[in-house]
């Protein structure tokens, strides 16, 4: 049993361990990357292994903002099942008594040339036996060793401390001395002795005496002096025992590339969630580096080290090759000649063993789960379409050969959409600056610039900074919500048919107008906030005039509801100060704003220019809205400008 006490100072024990543990910080793009460069460090599998994540990562928006996992490592302590106070105990005791090995202390004899008996003895470890009395002087009179002193046979057996010392003498017969014979082999890398046992009278070979020997020989290089010394103490006769290896030339490694992408475009890095699954949409094909990024490393050629033989012959060895940097297309070399940096943003490949950027990234097919979502420094091109739920971003432009479905698109350029858009009431696609599509159905765009279509706009949201132009045989806009500040243009603007609303609006900010109205949705929202909280704070003050004092849980809600108030003010009163600074800034607009249809304005459609609204109630014909006095006045139609007409890169609204 384990007392309270036992149990109290084994803990102490055990968080002075803890603390000793040796732990590690490690940073990398992904969680299971830092996790395998911990074990690696540690040099333990992953199992055993133990992480805090000190700092999650984030992918940024196109790798912008993007910051590394870091995380805290260290061993797993692995401790067997055992009962409570058991497992403990055992565990300390493990550690206070480490293993050690049982050897009964040792005898050595050893008759020197000039006559004299040395004696060695060395302490037992472990439960050993230690060297008897009796036991040393039957191994002394074994060799004929004569006039020997017992008490220094005492003295060394009480103190042993492993040194020879003399305890008598011998009668020497200089022909009955150790032999010891050598021999080279190997060409020259490696030498064997044959030693002869010394007959009555003779005497053992000193560690000297070898040496000598082995020079005598030619062998100086190699010599395993420790092995030799420890034969010296118990000699194994009449065998050939190596007792010299030679050095071996090592020649210089080659110099090799050090890549800082992978070298391999057929893997695929599945990234895991914060909910512990795989995501297969993000399957991390792409290798995007930025401008100046240092994308490989030449390893410089080593020097050869030169071997030499046992008998001190010097062996050359060969320096490594040398490489040249496989320098490719919008790549350039460091200025320490040994790097390889990116000129541009882009995708970093190796074509025909070059390391180069491309700037344009090209699907030659559909997105979806075998490309994953796409996210890269430059241009994308989509040979086919973008299905439901993937995503595609580019700091460059984007252009799909085929159709958008309910999907993500965000580019910092252009957005070329050659057939068309259905969102599906969902999804999302911004464009820094212009998009183009043949139609947009049921989806939420953003334009950083204008918005061009072909076949029609229906059932979606359109944000334009300036102009919104469909312009085609079947041009028209039918139901949504589409804002520009300067233009919105089509052929047709609304349905005799269906009462879907049509709402078009002009001169202003979108993305400002976008935030307004999202403010002053927070202001009502915090107003009617305030209006329940002043209403229950007020009925609690009431009862406390009543009473002179409220119950300890009443008295707590009315503190928290004038907290509440009190935070609320404050968000109200910034919220406040946004949405004047906005309707300041909207207000110093000078766009004029107009909304214009070719052919027809059908009655339903909701014509909003600045700060004045109208709904039209008859049919127009090729009309155009504008502002004048503060109020909406029909105009005669106006064209569009000619470069509206004239599309991107040949790409034209017909």
């Amino acid at each position: 049993m384990v007392d309270f006490i036992q149990l109290q100072e084994l803990i102490k024990r055990r968080l002075e361990r803890d603390r000793a543990i040796q732990s590690i910080e490690v940073t990398g793009p992904t969680l299971e990357a830092v996790i395998a460069d911990a074990a690696t460090m540690l040099n333990v599998p992953v199992r055993r292994l133990e992480y805090e994540i000190t700092e999650r990562g984030t992918l940024g928006l196109l790798g912008i903002g993007k910051k590394e996992w870091r995380i805290q490592a260290y061993e797993k302590v692995v401790i067997a099942q055992k009962t409570a106070g058991e497992s403990l105990l055992e565990e300390e005791a493990g550690e206070k008594a480490p293993v050690i090995e049982d050897r009964d202390g040792e005898i050595f004899v050893f008759l020197h040339s000039c006559g004299d008996a040395l004696l060695k003895v060395t302490a037992p470890s472990g439960n050993g036996r230690r060297a008897t009395e009796a036991l040393v002087m039957q191994r002394l009179k074994s060799r004929d060793v004569l006039n020997i002193n017992d008490d220094m046979v005492k003295d060394i057996i009480d103190k042993t401390e492993g040194e020879y010392i003399k305890v008598g003498e011998f009668e020497h017969h200089s022909y009955n001395d150790s032999v010891v014979r050598t021999e080279i082999a190997e060409g020259e890398m490696k030498a064997y002795m044959i030693v002869k046992a010394p007959d009555e009278g003779g005497c053992d070979i000193t560690f000297e005496s070898y040496i000598s020997v082995f020079k005598s020989s030619r062998i100086v290089h190699g010599i395993k002096e420790d092995a030799l010394r420890a034969f010296i103490d118990k000699p194994i006769y009449s065998e050939k025992i190596e007792i010299a290896v030679g050095s071996p030339p090592i020649n210089g490694k080659d110099a090799y590339i050090q890549y800082n992408f992978e070298t391999d475009q057929s893997k695929v890095r599945l990234k895991e969630g914060s909910n512990g699954r795989i995501d297969f949409k993000e399957l991390d094909i792409i290798q995007n580096v930025l401008e100046k990024q240092e994308l490989a490393k030449k390893i410089p050629a080593g020097q050869g080290k030169p071997g030499e033989t046992i008998t001190g012959k010097w062996l050359p060895a060969t320096n490594g090759k040398d490489i040249a940097l496989p320098v490719g297309t919008n790549t350039h070399v460091g200025s320490d000649g040994d790097t390889i940096l990116a000129d541009m943003n882009g995708q970093v490949v190796i074509v025909s063993g070059l390391v180069n950027v491309e700037p344009v990234y090209t699907v030659n097919g559909d997105v979806n789960l075998k490309t994953g979502n796409i996210y890269f420094l430059g241009t994308v091109i989509v040979k086919g379409n973008i299905e439901d739920g993937f995503s595609v971003k580019a700091a460059g432009n984007i252009e799909v050969h085929g159709t958008v479905a309910k999907a993500t698109l965000d580019a910092e350029g252009d957005i070329i959409i050659h057939q068309g858009v259905n969102g599906k009431d969902g999804g999302h696609i911004r464009a820094g600056k212009s998009l183009w599509a043949r139609f947009i159905e049921n989806a939420n765009i953003e334009s950083g610039d204008m918005v061009i279509v072909s076949d029609g706009i229906l059932n979606s949201q359109v944000d334009a900074s300036n102009r919104i132009i469909v312009r085609g045989k079947r041009a028209s806009i039918m139901g949504g919500r589409l804002r520009a500040s300067e233009e919105i243009n089509a052929k047709v603007l609304g349905n005799p048919t269906t009462g879907t609303e049509t709402i078009c609006e002009v001169g202003f900010d979108p993305k400002s107008k976008a935030e307004l109205d999202k403010l002053q949705e927070k202001r009502q929202d915090i107003d009617k906030q305030l209006e329940e909280i002043n209403r229950n704070m007020q009925a609690l003050i009431n009862i406390k005039k009543q009473r002179k004092s409220l119950p300890e849980d009443k008295e707590a809600q009315l503190q928290e509801l004038m907290d509440t108030r009190d935070t609320l003010d404050n968000e109200l009163t910034d919220t406040k100060e946004k949405i004047y600074k906005i309707q300041e800034f909207l207000s110093t607009l000078k766009n004029r704003g107009k909304v214009s249809a070719s052919m027809k304005v059908y009655p339903g459609v909701r014509i909003v220019i600045r700060d004045a609204s109208d709904e039209v109630r008859t049919e127009y014909k090729a009309a155009t809205f504008i502002l004048e006095n503060e109020l909406i006045r029909v105009v005669k139609y106006e064209e569009p400008d000619e470069s509206v007409k004239k599309g991107l890169d040949g790409y034209t609204t017909n």
